[in-house]
C-alpha cells in the first residue's frame, strides 16, 4: 500500500510499474474521500490520500523483490507511507479498507440510495481524467468516493443520491453524462465492468460509430421476431 500527494504520481508510478514489467495480481485506487470514508467506517488510520493498494503472487524471494522494485518506483513518483505484508492475516488488514469502501462509502450519506458507475480509459489519459471528474464532482456537490482497477484504466464512483429529490437526480444524470462523454472523448469506453444495461445505451453509437449499426443488423438477422434476450439491441 502506497499513499501519493496527487493522482498524476500514482498513475505515473502504475504505468512505470508495466513498463518495467513489474508482475501484479491487483492494482487498485482510492481517492482520499473514499480514504477518508474508511477510516471513519472501518476505524482505521491510513493517510487521507489518494492510495495504491497492490498484491504480487509468487515465491517469497520473488514477491520481495517485486514489492521492492515497486516502493523504489512509488517514491520516485512521490508515494509515502508504503506498507507491506506477506502474512495471510497482515495482507488481510492492508485490503480491508478496500474491501470496505462501498459499505464506507454508503455511511457518509445514510439513508440515501447509491448509483454505481464506471468507464474506462488508456491509461495515459487517466490521471487526467480522474483529476477532471473529481472537479466536476467537486462543482456538482455531490459526494461521490472514486475507486479503481487502474493497471487497466478502469475507476468506479459510488455516488450517493436521495431518490426523493428531482434537484439531485437531475444533477446526477447531467453529471453522469458530461463523466461518459469525457471517457470517450480521451479514447475509452463509457463502461470497463458494469456493462450497458439500459442506463448505457444512449452512448453506444457514439462510442462504436457505424459498428453498432452493423451489431444491430446482425442481431435483427439472428433475431428477428425479438425473443433472443428481449429488449435488447444487440
Amino acid at each position: 500500500m502506497r499513499a501519493f500527494d496527487d493522482f498524476a504520481g500514482a498513475i505515473d508510478a502504475v504505468i512505470a510499474s508495466i513498463q518495467y514489467g513489474i508482475p501484479m495480481a491487483r492494482i487498485e485506487l482510492m481517492d482520499a474521500l473514499a480514504m477518508r470514508a474508511v477510516n471513519a467506517f472501518s476505524r482505521l488510520d491510513y493517510a487521507e490520500k489518494p492510495t495504491l493498494f497492490l498484491e504480487f503472487h509468487g515465491t517469497h524471494a520473488g514477491v520481495k523483490e517485486q514489492a521492492e522494485a515497486m516502493a523504489e518506483l512509488c517514491q520516485e513518483f512521490g508515494g509515502s507511507d508504503f506498507a507491506w505484508a506477506t502474512q495471510e492475516e497482515d495482507r488481510q488488514a492492508l485490503w480491508q479498507a478496500r474491501h470496505d469502501a462501498a459499505y464506507a462509502a454508503k455511511a457518509l450519506r445514510p439513508g440515501m440510495e447509491f448509483l454505481a458507475t464506471d468507464i474506462c480509459v488508456p491509461i495515459s489519459k487517466l490521471a487526467d481524467c480522474i483529476e477532471a471528474t473529481q472537479a466536476d464532482v467537486a462543482e456538482s456537490g455531490l459526494i461521490a468516493p472514486l475507486l479503481g482497477h487502474v493497471g487497466d484504466g478502469n475507476f468506479h464512483l459510488v455516488i450517493a443520491v436521495d431518490r426523493h429529490s428531482e434537484q439531485e437526480l437531475e444533477t446526477l444524470a447531467a453529471f453522469n453524462q458530461r463523466l461518459i462523454e469525457r471517457a470517450l472523448a480521451a479514447g475509452g469506453t463509457c463502461t470497463g465492468e458494469h456493462g450497458i444495461g439500459t442506463g448505457k445505451r444512449a452512448y453506444m453509437e457514439a462510442e462504436h460509430g457505424e459498428g453498432w449499426a452493423v451489431m444491430r443488423a446482425i442481431k435483427a438477422a439472428l433475431d428477428p421476431l425479438g425473443i433472443m434476450n428481449p429488449g435488447k439491441l444487440v
